[in-house]
C-alpha cells in the first residue's frame, strides 16, 4: 500500500498557527545571530546602550530559549501525527519517516553550509531518528523516557552548577579576534569570506559536543509531542479545557518568574541556567497553553490565519528568513551587520514576518504547501510534485 502525505483537508488549525507564531520566535532569536559574532561574544554583557540593554533582556525573557522547545514538541506531535496514519492503514512507516528525516538532514545541511551557519534542522532531523525508534511505545512511556532523559541531565549540570559555581558571577566572554575576523567576514567581506566564515562558525554549532548535548536538550521535547499527539491534546482542547488553563497559567508565571532571575537578582551561573534550560521550556507550555485556549474562540483562528499560512510553510519560511537575514546584514546585500539597534533588530524581524505572511497568502491561494516542503514531500513520498 502507498504512503500519502497529509492532506489539506487534514490539517489541524491550531497546530499550523503555534508553527507560525513559532516562526516568529525564532527569528527574533536568530536576528542577533544574523547581525552580531554571537558564537564568540557573551549577548548579555555585549550591548552598553541603556535602551539596548532594556530590549535585549525583554528578549531574553519572553523569547530567547522558549520557542526552539516549542517548535522541537510541534515536531514530535507532528511525525506521530504521520505513524499514528500510518497504524490505522496497517503500514510500516519507519521506512517512509527515515526517509522523511534524511530529506530534512539534507535541507539543514545545504543551508548551513551556503546560507547560514545558525542551522537547526540537522539537529531536528538527527534527534527525529530517536524519536522514530521510540514512536511505538504507549504516551505514558514516551513522558517517562523524556522525563528521564531531561531529569539526569539538568540534575547532573544542577549539581555542577549549583555546587561549583552557586553564586560565581558570570564571566563576560569575548573572544576580540575571532569577533574581529567575523566582522571582516561577514561586515566588509564578499560571499567566499562570508562563506569560509561561515565554515568556522558552522564548526562550533555543530561540534561533538552539540549534538551530544541535542539528545538532552532537545529530544525529551520532540517525545513530549509525540505522547501529547497520541493523546490528542490539541484535537481534544475543549474537552481538556482545565488541563489547558492550568498548563498556561503554570507555565507563564513560573517560566518568566525563572527567566527573569538573573535580571532580578546578581547574575550568576546558576540563574543563567536556571533561566535558559528550566525557564525557556516552562515558558514554552505556557505559551503553547494560552495559543491552544485562545484558538478554542470562534474568531481567534481567523484572526491568526495568517500565521497559519506561514505555520503551513514553515519550512520554506524558515530557510527564507535566513536567506533575507544575510541579504540585510552581509556585505554583499546590505551591509547592516553590527549596525543596528536591538529594537531595529526586532522591527525588521516583525517587518521579515509580515512580508512572509503576504508571500503565504499569495503562494497559497494557488499551490497547497510551500516550495520547499513540495520538494520534500516529492523526496518522502516518491510521487510527482503536480499530484494531490
Amino acid at each position: 500500500m502507498d504512503f500519502k502525505p497529509t492532506m489539506l483537508q487534514e490539517r489541524i488549525a491550531t497546530l499550523d498557527i503555534l508553527r507560525g507564531i513559532s516562526l516568529l520566535g525564532i527569528l527574533l532569536v536568530n536576528m542577533f545571530a544574523f547581525y552580531l559574532p554571537m558564537p564568540y561574544i557573551d549577548l548579555a554583557s555585549w550591548f552598553t546602550t541603556p535602551s539596548d540593554i532594556v530590549w535585549q533582556q525583554n528578549l531574553d525573557i519572553y523569547v530567547q530559549s522558549s520557542f526552539y522547545p516549542l517548535f522541537a514538541m510541534l515536531f514530535g506531535y507532528g511525525l506521530a501525527m504521520q505513524w499514528q496514519k500510518a497504524q490505522s492503514r496497517q503500514q510500516n512507516f519507519y521506512k517512509i519517516g527515515l526517509r522523511r528525516l534524511t530529506v530534512l538532514f539534507v535541507f539543514g545541511l545545504l543551508h548551513a553550509l551556503l546560507i547560514w551557519w545558525g542551522d537547526i534542522l540537522m539537529m531536528y532531523a538527527f534527534c527525529g531518528v530517536f524519536l522514530l525508534l521510540l514512536l511505538r511505545l504507549q504516551s505514558v512511556w514516551l513522558v517517562t523516557i523524556s522525563t528521564i532523559i531531561f531529569g539526569v541531565f539538568q540534575a547532573f549540570m544542577l549539581l555542577v552548577v549549583g555546587f561549583i559555581h552557586f553564586d560565581t558571577k558570570v564571566d563576560e566572554y569575548l573572544d576580540i579576534t575571532s569577533v574581529e575576523k567575523a566582522i571582516t567576514a561577514y561586515g566588509t567581506g564578499n560571499w567566499a569570506d562570508a562563506f569560509m566564515q561561515r565554515l568556522t562558525d558552522l564548526s562550533i554549532q555543530m561540534s561533538i559536543g552539540m549534538w551530544f548535548v541535542s539528545l538532552f536538550t532537545i529530544l525529551p521535547y520532540m517525545l513530549l509531542g509525540a505522547a501529547a499527539s497520541k493523546w490528542r491534546l490539541v484535537e481534544r482542547a475543549r474537552e481538556l479545557k482545565w488541563l489547558w488553563i492550568a498548563l498556561a497559567i503554570g507555565g507563564l508565571a513560573i517560566g518568566i518568574f525563572v527567566k527573569s532571575l538573573p535580571v532580578m537578582f546578581t547574575r550568576t551561573y546558576l540563574f543563567d541556567y536556571l533561566k535558559v534550560y528550566i525557564g525557556g521550556p516552562i515558558l514554552s507550555i505556557g505559551y503553547i497553553g494560552l495559543i491552544v485556549l485562545l484558538c478554542l474562540l470562534p474568531v481567534v483562528p481567523k484572526l491568526l490565519s495568517p500565521f497559519a499560512k506561514i505555520g503551513r510553510m514553515s519550512l520554506t519560511m524558515y530557510i527564507l528568513q535566513s536567506i533575507i537575514g544575510t541579504i540585510l546584514f552581509y556585505q554583499f546585500g546590505f551591509g547592516w551587520y553590527g549596525k543596528v539597534s536591538v529594537a531595529t533588530g526586532v522591527f525588521i524581524a516583525l517587518g521579515i514576518i509580515i512580508v512572509q505572511m503576504i508571500l503565504a497568502e499569495i503562494w497559497l491561494t494557488k499551490w497547497r504547501q510551500g516550495p520547499l516542503e513540495a520538494i520534500w514531500r516529492k523526496l518522502t513520498y516518491k510521487i510527482k510534485l503536480n499530484e494531490s
